[in-house]
């Protein structure tokens, strides 16, 4: 089986309180974006896979990392351009299947990853392998989970991972796991996405100086108006940490809009950014 996990976008992302278990309140709206996405393909047992032999051929040695679990139940091959610096095994696609093989009797699976979404760009590109990797096994290995079900267990591998079990707009709230699905029309504009090269931000250094506040406007609020008002009200509190490190970010932003853009943002705690032109 061969899916595209796509990535998402945050409208809005306001870091509330911080928690007794170490980790933050937050409001957000997911929206899912598909221009731009990874390659995953789970196979059971010996079945044919149809990507491995096209990785091997498209990525030099280097840029390919494999790993097999001790008792030969996982073989896992990620690829990417830039390289792979992880563990494959500690990858959240195989994070996933061991989870159900907690749970569940589960066959040995190969999984192939060609990862082509960046990597600590606030795009959500690992979660959503990983949400995509839950709902092929369940499909492959007939385990007949819910959607609620799937989400629960997605919620345990990070924060926004159950988002991609629905993959539709949803409003975040507790770590980013609590959702609600929200109708917003975008119909009207035209969404682009930049992911600035050699800019990788990590979750660890966004929260660092991050300074947990209460908006002076409920988010729903917020995006009940039209997109031309979002300006200065729908905001991501972790701009001000990180753009006062990678200051080229805040320069971008600022281009976004002297280009005509109605509403432009940083995307979760990452580098990428986007903008809204209207159509």
């Amino acid at each position: 089986m061969i899916t595209n996990p796509n990535v998402k976008i945050n409208l809005g992302l306001n870091v509330l309180r911080k928690r007794e278990d170490g980790f933050h309140d937050l409001e957000t709206l997911f929206v899912p974006y598909f221009g731009i996405s990874d390659t995953l393909e789970i196979v059971v047992g010996d079945d044919y896979s149809r990507t491995s032999a096209a990785l091997f051929g498209k990525y030099a040695p280097e840029m390919i990392a494999q790993g097999m679990s001790e008792d030969g139940s996982l073989m896992i091959t990620i690829a990417r351009a830039e390289g792979v610096d992880w563990d494959p095994l500690k990858d959240l696609t195989a994070k996933a299947y061991r989870m159900l093989a907690d749970d569940f009797k589960m066959p040995p699976v190969k999984i192939f990853l060609e990862k082509t979404s960046p990597v600590g760009a606030g795009l959500g590109g690992g979660s959503s392998d990983a949400a995509f990797a839950l709902k092929m096994l369940d499909e492959l290995c007939g385990l007949c989970l819910s959607e609620d079900q799937l989400a629960e267990y997605a919620s345990r591998l990070g924060s926004d991972c159950a988002f991609f079990i629905y993959n539709r707009p949803m409003i975040g709230e507790g770590r980013g796991e609590v959702l609600t699905p929200y109708e917003i029309d975008l119909s009207g504009y035209d969404l682009q996405v930049l992911t600035p090269e050699g800019i990788a931000v990590s979750t660890k250094d966004a929260y660092g100086g991050i300074r947990p506040h209460l908006p002076d406007l409920p988010l729903r609020e917020v995006l009940a108006r039209p997109v031309v008002e979002w300006d200065g009200l729908l905001v991501n509190d972790f701009e001000e940490t990180v753009f006062a490190k990678y200051p080229e970010l805040a320069a971008i932003k600022k281009s976004l809009y002297d280009s005509g853009a109605a509403y432009a943002s940083m995307s979760g705690s990452g580098s990428a950014l986007f903008a809204l032109y209207a159509l």
